[in-house]
């Protein structure tokens, strides 16, 4: 059974963008800090930052990937507001495989984050338990209010067939 299909394949170079509402703003700095558990004062202290040559504290790297770009959506059916394709897969569960983030500067609380998702590439593929999935590949540019791309997000999801599908 292909899963594969061609309504599939019409899915790849499709983008969105999901424009910056808000400046990250202090206070989700610290807060996503906190939430990760981690005490860098690069985070929460603007004296520490200055002296290790910011302008003010910064922000975690990967908080602009979970960032406000998509607070004006609505919830999907799990409760999900952030970035996910309808792809027109039945039967399947999807599995996230995997990041690989680049960041090219560091971010400030005054940054507006844009970002543009693109699917990249799908491809099908055998697995170790026999039978077809699914590799959805996307890539995310998050740029700030000037067009600066600021980091990328490679991200991988697979899609495999239930078992008693």
């Amino acid at each position: 059974m292909a899963l594969l299909t061609d309504d599939l394949k019409a899915w790849i170079g499709r983008e969105v963008h999901y424009p910056a509402r808000e400046e990250l703003g202090r206070a989700s700095i610290r807060y996503f800090a906190l939430a990760m558990g981690d005490k860098n004062p690069l985070y929460v202290d603007d004296a520490y930052a200055r002296e290790a040559g910011y302008p003010s504290v910064i922000a975690p790297p990967t908080l602009i990937c979970d960032s406000c770009q998509y607070a004006n959506r609505q919830p999907d059916a799990n409760g999900y507001i952030g970035h996910e394709w309808p792809l027109p897969i039945v039967n399947c569960r999807m599995i996230r495989a995997g990041n690989d983030y680049e960041f090219m500067r560091r971010v400030l609380p005054e940054d507006r984050i844009s970002v543009t998702w693109i699917l990249e590439n799908i491809v099908e593929r055998g697995s170790s338990r026999g039978g077809p999935q699914l590799f959805v590949t996307s890539v995310a540019r998050y740029q700030d209010a000037a067009g600066e791309v600021v980091a990328i997000n490679r991200e991988t999801v697979v899609y495999q067939p239930m078992a008693n599908a």
